[in-house]
């Protein structure tokens, strides 16, 4: 939790660097403290990368997952369907347990481009919430490039950007309405704030990042 985390480097401890891909810039990522705790604030300029933590969760005894986040500035036009628009300033991303051999013929081909171009294996499933202003709440985009990853949308509001917005979603149910499957176990927990696509300058704050039980 980045609440109770040290900092190291700037980062909350235990967290690393995620990077798209190798020549990109890197979103810049510190630990503040804010109303008596510690937050992520994320500063993204024509950026992409995030901050992930390796974690085991099985989704059957702890389903739902609660954070809260704020967003200062949108990407008015963000559209994650398209990649000259998929851009959002704040996203809390869960990747899952899988191997390559299980994945459709067709996804394993982008698994082996992901791992060329970044340097790290594309995980089985991606399962995003993210903020984008243009479409309803609880809608589910598919990436553009795979079907392997999915983005419920979770913030659209235009209001109250200089307020906490807390977040409570069912990460079991959502990912059997993306993937049509239950779940496997989450591997990874992440926050992304990227505009390398729109090219704007964006910023969010993250608060912390829990799993519950129903």
């Amino acid at each position: 939790m980045f609440s109770a985390s040290a900092v190291l480097e700037g980062l909350p401890e235990g967290w690393n660097i995620y990077r798209l891909l190798r020549f990109k810039p890197l979103t810049k990522y510190a630990l503040v403290p804010e109303g008596g705790t510690n937050v992520v604030h994320a500063v993204a300029s024509s950026s992409a990368s995030g901050l992930n933590q390796p974690v085991s969760v099985d989704l059957r005894e702890f389903p739902l997952a609660e954070w809260r986040w704020k967003v200062p500035r949108l990407i008015a036009d963000a559209d994650n369907s398209q990649p000259a628009h998929a851009d959002a300033p704040a996203r809390v991303v869960f990747t899952f347990e899988g191997t390559r051999e299980q994945l459709p013929d067709d996804e394993k081909l982008n698994y082996d481009l992901a791992k060329a171009l970044t340097g790290n294996p594309l995980p089985y499933a991606t399962l995003m919430y993210i903020w984008e202003p243009n479409r309803p709440e609880g809608e589910i985009v598919t990436h553009y490039n795979s079907t392997r990853v999915k983005m419920v949308i979770a913030g659209n509001s235009r209001l109250d950007l200089s307020q906490w917005h807390d977040k409570k979603v069912n990460v079991f149910e959502d990912y059997r309405r993306a993937f049509g499957e239950d779940p496997p176990r989450v591997k990874s927990v992440g926050i992304m704030s990227d505009s390398d696509n729109t090219g704007v300058s964006v910023e969010a704050f993250y608060g912390d990042i829990r799993f519950l039980k129903n």
